[in-house]
C-alpha cells in the first residue's frame, strides 16, 4: 500500500476517534440525574436550583426573595426564555417599554428571549419567587 493511502487512513482514523470520544465525553455531560432538590433560601436573597450541566442539560432557576420596594435590576434575558413562577407576595415585572405584568401568588410569567425587563416588589411583604430559564437557540 502506498506510504500516501497510509497516512491519509491513519488520519481518518485518528479524526474518528477523536470525534468519537468528543460525542461520549459530551454525552456524559449531558446526561443529568433525576433528583429531588429542597432549596434553602433562609436569610439569603438568592437561592440557585440548577446552574446547567452537569446538573440539567439546558435549564438554569434560582429562587429569589426581594424584600418590599426592591428591584432585580434591569437585565436582558438575551437568547434565553425565562418563566417566573410566584410563590408568595405582590409585584411586577416591568418590561423595557414600560408593560408591566402583575406578580402575585400563584401566577406564572413568560419572557421571551431578548427581553429587557426588571422585577419589583410592590407589596409589603417578601417577594418569592423561583424562575428557570433555558437556551432557546
Amino acid at each position: 500500500m502506498n506510504k500516501r493511502w497510509l497516512f491519509l487512513i491513519l488520519a481518518f482514523v485518528m479524526i474518528a476517534f477523536n470525534n468519537m470520544s468528543a460525542n461520549i465525553a459530551q454525552d456524559a455531560i449531558q446526561k443529568p440525574e433525576p433528583k429531588v432538590i429542597r432549596p434553602n433560601i433562609e436569610g439569603k436573597d438568592y437561592c440557585r436550583i440548577l446552574g446547567g450541566p452537569p446538573e440539567s442539560i439546558a435549564m438554569r432557576s434560582g429562587m429569589v426573595l426581594l424584600q418590599p420596594n426592591k428591584t432585580v435590576g434591569k437585565h436582558n434575558t438575551e437568547v434565553y426564555e425565562e418563566l417566573v413562577i410566584v410563590l408568595k407576595g405582590l409585584g411586577e415585572m416591568i418590561l423595557s417599554d414600560g408593560k408591566k405584568l402583575e406578580m402575585k401568588e400563584g401566577n406564572l410569567l413568560y419572557c421571551p428571549p431578548y427581553t429587557e425587563h426588571d422585577v419589583k416588589n410592590t407589596g409589603s411583604l417578601p417577594l418569592q419567587y423561583i424562575y428557570v430559564v433555558a437556551r432557546a437557540k
